[in-house]
């Protein structure tokens, strides 16, 4: 029963959110078309949070990816003005912030081996600032309408079973990552490298290359989150995204991962990107302040580490 809660212990705890919620505002906030704003609204945080679980499961942390996010909305939207079509944009965009994670995982695997917080606490300041420096301090607006903008229209054909195309975007980006989290042997090396980085290094884990790849993996996901994120803005917005690195670390540690390493999930990162969605609509629906909201999801951000902690303590 105690493995069984501390598996749904993140699902049980969306549901009741959401029927709190749903007994206190009624259909306003359990209509279907509320639903689908909440998953549109999810989707730019759960993608980059998909990377970030692979990064927190290895023992480590990526302090850079809402700045990430930004430089990429800015590097499509200006590709895009260059009159180059809209797929070619989008994978340059994501081949960017990827060779970004890269280069961060080598930083941290190189030589010297800096701490990833501080490697990445150095990207947040320096990726903010290129995104400035590249759309000279303002908004790159898109000309036109590329298909790119109707990844996240929640109305009009592009819409499948209801929901924007973005949405299902990020469940098959999901549903890919679990594969790989759970049934490859990089996904076991993952597991092993933040459970313990020496035991697994002493059994023939490459520690270094595990390393570099998560944060490589981070750097697409955060990529495709940019696409995202351009298509709900309609434009490039350095300063788009801000505190977005501390929704994607609280989604994943709420999803039941631990800060130490060795445990997460992907299901779990999405329930937990969703149950921050869920707080934020209906704190405003109730007509809360938006201090108020903030505090409720920090206070759910702290019940999530004192039970991780509880968790390990009993283990």
């Amino acid at each position: 029963m105690r493995v069984v809660l501390s598996r749904l212990g993140p699902l049980l705890g969306l549901g009741v959110v959401w029927g709190l919620f749903a007994a206190a505002i009624g259909g306003k906030f359990s209509s279907w078309e509320n639903q689908r704003l909440m998953l549109l609204q999810t989707s730019i945080v759960a993608t980059a949070a998909i990377g970030a679980t692979f990064v927190i499961v290895a023992g480590a942390i990526d302090l850079s990816v809402g700045s990430a996010i930004a430089l990429g909305t800015v590097v499509i939207a200006l590709l895009l003005g260059t009159g180059m079509s809209p797929l070619l944009a989008a994978a340059l965009g994501i081949a960017c912030l990827g060779s970004i994670g890269a280069l961060i995982g080598r930083l941290v695997t190189g030589r010297i081996r800096l701490s990833p917080f501080i490697v990445t606490l150095a990207m947040w300041g320096a990726l903010r600032g290129a995104a400035k420096g590249l759309g000279d301090n303002g908004p790159v607006y898109v000309d036109g309408k590329p298909w790119l903008m109707d990844l996240m229209q929640n109305s009009g054909a592009g819409r499948f079973l209801g929901a924007a195309p973005g949405v299902w975007l990020t469940i098959a980006l999901a549903v890919l990552a679990a594969f790989v989290l759970r049934a490859t042997r990089f996904g076991r090396h993952v597991f092993a490298v933040g459970s313990n980085e020496e035991t697994a290094r002493l059994c023939g884990v490459p520690v270094a290359r595990t390393k570099l790849t998560v944060f490589l993996v981070a750097g697409v996901c955060a990529g495709l989150a940019a696409v995202l994120q351009l298509a709900y803005l309609g434009m490039g917005d350095p300063t788009t995204a801000e505190g977005h690195e501390l929704r994607v670390i609280a989604a994943v540690v709420i999803g039941g991962a631990s800060l130490t390493g060795g445990e997460g999930s992907i299901l779990g990162t999405l329930v937990g990107a969703l149950l921050m969605t869920v707080v934020d609509n209906g704190c405003t629906k109730l007509g809360l302040a938006n201090w108020v909201q903030e505090i409720v999801t920090g206070a759910i951000i702290l019940v999530a580490v004192v039970l991780d902690r509880l968790r390990l303590r009993r283990s």
